[in-house]
């Protein structure tokens, strides 16, 4: 392994759209896994524009994130639930649906969960 490695989400390995157009996922891979940064759209709700995709009733994927910017609301399967917004960290077990809260888009860093999303099960 080399003693820096150096990506850019810009030019990330892989990009993977959301349903409508409601944002994207870039991954980029490491030697410790794949690191990504999702742009969630005004308006995308997990249930609308990625459930077409995973085809599961709510997400499956843990995440274990850092909320760059805008604000999205988190609801687990067993009715917990919670808002995160810029600066939070936050880590959600799989089974929820979250969508974005407010007119600005939110933007994610995962650390965990993103490897999967948005593909086909």
């Amino acid at each position: 392994m080399p003693g820096i490695v150096h990506k850019n989400f810009d030019s990330a390995d892989e990009v993977r759209p959301f349903e409508d157009g409601k944002g994207k996922l870039a991954l980029v891979t490491t030697d410790r896994g794949p690191v990504g940064r999702a742009v969630f759209e005004p308006g995308w709700q997990w249930s609308k524009h990625v459930k077409p995709i995973a085809g599961t009733d709510s997400c499956q994927a843990a995440h274990a994130c850092y909320v760059v910017g805008g604000r999205m609301k988190i609801v687990m399967n067993d009715g917990t639930e919670d808002e995160v917004g810029p600066g939070d960290y936050f880590a959600a077990e799989p089974g929820h649906d979250a969508w974005v809260v407010g007119d600005e888009p939110c933007v994610l860093v995962d650390w965990v969960g993103f490897g999967d999303y948005a593909t086909r099960s």
